[in-house]
Parts: structure tokens; C-alpha cells; sequence
């Protein structure tokens, strides 16, 4: 599965980020102001006049706005979510396309650690190399969750006697 990137993100996040009540316009006005201070390059002064225009709803500023950004790149995008994130981060933490990397998150770290039982549990025993490995993974169940510690320290209690 390939990852997303910052622009298909904010095309997956615009219904929601136009949403009515997400995002006030003191939040949207410090996002834009953000961008065109400190990426000129990002919002022009023209372009940042033109986004914070009262005379023009909220919601319609908004919209172009993504939309300018979702046409101008990958960094521009990555640097709206930025402004995002300091300005609004309750509601970045709840963006639709943040709930869709959880799973991938947890699936990732879950096939590290079976990948590492399966290792330890495949790998023949090597005095000069295994030891060296099981210390250290005798300390990952500090790290790991509490599920996936049970199932490290379950293959590493036969050699942890020896050292």
C-alpha cells in the first residue's frame, strides 16, 4: 500500500475542514498568516489578502484556499498542515486522513515484533552474537505494549538464566 501524501490528504480533509463550525476565522486568519509570513513563496501578500477578504464567507475563503494549495505541491500542503497543527491542533488530531494511518501504524509495529519473536525463536543458539541480541530485547518489553512483551520474554526466559 503506498502512502498517502500531503495532498491527497488535504483533498481527503477538505468536506471536513470546511465543515460548518471546524474552523473559525481568528484560526483561519493565523494559518494564512503563518504561511505568507513565513513561506512568502507558499502565499503571496496578493494571495493572503485575497484569502483573509471578510467581505467573502468564511467557507468560500477556505475552500480556495485548500484548493490554491492542493495546486501548488506536496510542500505547500505539508506546511498548511503544519499551520494547522500549531493554530488548531484538537481538530488536526481529528482530520479524517490521520484515522486512516492509525491502523497502518499499528499494523507496522506489530509485524516488527513478530518478526522479531521469529527471529529469536528460528535463529540457532550463538554464544557470541545471541546474547548480545536476547539483552537487548530482554529490555524491549519496557518499550513494547504489555501483549506483544509476553510473547518476547515467553522465547526469552530459556537464555536469560545464562546471562
Amino acid at each position: 500500500m503506498t502512502e498517502q501524501t500531503y495532498c491527497d490528504r488535504l483533498v481527503q480533509d477538505t468536506p471536513f475542514l470546511t465543515g460548518l463550525g471546524r474552523l473559525s476565522e481568528q484560526q483561519v486568519d493565523r494559518i494564512i498568516l503563518q504561511l505568507n509570513r513565513y513561506y512568502p513563496q507558499i502565499l503571496s501578500n496578493k494571495d493572503a489578502e485575497k484569502f483573509r477578504n471578510p467581505k467573502v464567507s468564511l467557507r468560500v475563503r477556505l475552500c480556495d484556499l485548500l484548493g490554491h494549495l492542493q495546486r501548488s505541491g506536496e510542500r505547500d500542503c505539508q506546511e498548511f498542515y503544519r499551520a494547522l497543527y500549531i493554530h488548531a491542533q484538537p481538530l488536526h488530531s481529528c482530520l479524517p486522513s490521520r484515522h486512516a494511518l492509525r491502523p497502518m501504524a499499528f499494523l507496522t509495529c506489530l509485524g516488527l515484533a513478530a518478526g522479531l519473536a521469529l527471529l529469536l525463536y528460528c535463529c540457532p543458539p550463538d554464544p557470541k552474537v545471541l546474547p548480545g541480541a536476547r539483552r537487548v530485547l530482554g529490555f524491549s518489553p519496557v518499550i513494547v505494549d504489555r501483549h506483544v512483551s509476553r510473547f518476547l520474554l515467553a522465547f526469552l526466559t530459556d537464555d536469560l538464566g545464562g546471562l
